[in-house]
């Protein structure tokens, strides 16, 4: 056993990883996650390098962000939204050319349309139209790539570490935002003139690179060839994936396991046209459910502030009492090391041990308490120019960065790794694009509102923390009525979980039925038993 499998063995804590063969813990494992995830890491870097960026006097200077607060906080809102808003169109085309051309190639052609928005960003040169261009363009990428990003994870791990591998999606998207800081930081030290911000604009092309010659020396999804009844394929790529021979029992047990939930799910609606996957989504209770989980949970990641301060932390941290244009940007990128380690933490130790569950549930009450005291102290003794930070400015100084841990030990990693697991195989690509979709939408909404409610929401936009703290607040009792714990789980054997019954899934067979001629009811009638035999092994597989 390698020195590595058994240090998984002592972090993990799961019936799979006790059960499992150590075989499929090789290195081909962590080098198809880690490439896919560069795709990760352009999301994160492009959304924290605009707002060290619109600090900078050059490109105050050249983009018109001077003069009246509001008018410049309205401006600084549009340019930093603009990508949000290509990320929300870009979620939303992915599941149809992720479900036609497959996961591996859709992200090689999402690289190049990234490094497109990014070289239109660096060339705009104080022209407003080509830089809202190349935002948009960028974050048409950046948001196809936050769809299939976790699938293909998702869809090539091993159960025990599913939480794991999937989860380092959220660590690369810090590890960006991290980069991205220190960026903006150096700049402000070393750059003058226009290259000040046209550097750290042009840079963000690098993530999109390596994910596309990464992604060349990767196979495609071994569950997407299934689907596309590349059957040869499927059994091969998933042996090498897992470092076994193809006659291994994990193998032939794991391929089995494939081929019963399509089978199963074929037969539920029939083939996988738009409306076929909408009404299988939308009437089979189980699904619906695991749709509408999907949707709270990122509209609930994106309530708790993060991106807020992501964003605007620069801002954030002037209104705090830090003054001039290097401190506040030294300060950011020490929050996006404590994000970066966090979320390391968090997927050693409590991804696929503490489990989804947990983590959200305590994360939700501390995020809430550090949101508040953020509020009340801005409301109550503010920070006053020309006068020193006092300690309880200080403390509000080491809030920002314990919500930063907070958000990285629940609901920054754990609503990906909810959101592309829990989904039937049939549903998974348009589950997290309307998943991604929604995150991007509320993204948008407040990448655009909190420059104004930071002016406008109290003195100081106190009352911006304190919205975002009722929110974290209030979703501890979402999670505690709704979200399972998934850790260990298969994929295909979700239906346990959610409650997919038969009852549904007979309607719809006679309602499809009601649809063909004779032959095909004969059809039907003679493939009921093998759609029997595979929810049966789906059951034995979660017992």
């Amino acid at each position: 056993m390698s020195l590595s499998v058994r240090i998984l063995k002592k972090i993990v804590k799961n019936e799979a990883m006790a059960s499992d063969p150590p075989e499929i813990y090789g290195w081909r494992v962590y080098l198809l996650a880690c490439s896919a995830c560069f795709g990760a890491m352009s999301f994160g870097w492009d959304s924290s390098v605009i707002g060290g960026v619109i600090e900078l006097p050059p490109f105050k200077a050249d983009y018109g962000l001077t003069g009246n607060a509001k008018a410049s906080a309205s401006l600084a809102g549009n340019i930093v939204s603009t990508l949000q808003a290509g990320c929300f169109l870009g979620a939303l085309l992915a599941s149809p050319l992720t479900d036609r051309y497959g996961r591996k190639w859709c992200l090689i052609g999402i690289s190049a349309v990234i490094t497109v928005g990014v070289i239109m960003q660096a060339v705009s040169s104080g022209n407003l139209g080509p830089l809202y261009a190349g935002r948009f363009v960028a974050g048409v990428g950046v948001g196809a790539a936050s769809t299939i990003n976790p699938i293909y994870v998702s869809e090539n791990a091993p159960r025990a570490i599913r939480g794991l591998l999937t989860g380092l999606y959220q660590l690369f998207i810090v590890t960006g935002g991290m980069i991205a800081f220190w960026i903006n930081y150096a700049v402000s030290l070393h750059f003058h003139g226009k290259a000040m911000y046209i550097f750290p604009l042009a840079i963000q092309a690098l993530p999109a690179v390596l994910l596309c010659l990464c992604m060349l020396l990767c196979h495609e999804s071994p569950r997407w060839l299934a689907r596309a009844d590349r059957w040869e394929d499927t059994k091969r790529i998933l042996s090498q994936i897992r470092n076994l021979p193809p006659d291994h029992p994990y193998i032939e047990d794991e391929f089995q396991e494939i081929v019963d939930q399509l089978e199963h799910e074929r037969r539920l609606v029939g083939d996988a046209t738009f409306w076929n996957l909408q009404k299988e989504m939308w009437t089979i209770p189980g699904n619906r459910k695991r749709a509408l989980i999907s949707i709270t949970l990122m509209v609930c990641q994106q309530m708790t502030g993060t991106n807020a301060i992501n964003t605007y932390a620069p801002t954030i941290f002037k209104n705090l009492g830090l003054t001039g244009t290097s401190t506040p940007l030294f300060s950011t990128g020490i929050y996006g090391i404590v994000k970066v380690l966090s979320c390391i933490c968090f997927l050693l130790f409590m991804a696929d041990s503490l489990g989804r569950r947990r983590s959200l549930l305590w994360t939700s009450i501390a995020q809430g308490l550090v949101m508040f005291y953020i509020g009340l102290y801005v409301r109550i003794a503010p920070p006053i120019d020309g006068q020193a930070v006092p300690p309880a400015g200080y403390f509000a100084l080491v809030c920002i960065f314990l919500f930063a841990a907070f958000f990285q030990f629940g609901w920054g990693p754990a609503c990906w790794i909810l959101a592309s697991e829990i989904p039937t195989a049939r549903l998974r690509s348009l589950n997290v694009a309307l998943a991604a979709a929604t995150q991007w939408l509320f993204n948008f909404v407040v990448a655009r509102s909190v420059p104004e409610m930071l002016v406008t929401v109290g003195a100081h936009g106190y009352g911006t923390y304190l919205i975002f703290g009722s929110f974290c607040f209030s979703m501890f009792f979402f999670v505690w009525f709704f979200i399972p714990e998934t850790k260990g789980i298969s994929l295909e054997a979700m239906d346990r979980l959610f409650g997919v019954t038969d009852g549904p899934e007979k309607a719809l067979v006679e309602e499809d039925n009601t649809h063909h001629t004779d032959g095909n009811h004969s059809s039907s009638g003679q493939d009921k038993k093998p759609a029997e035999k595979g929810q049966t092994s789906q059951i034995e597989t979660v017992a």
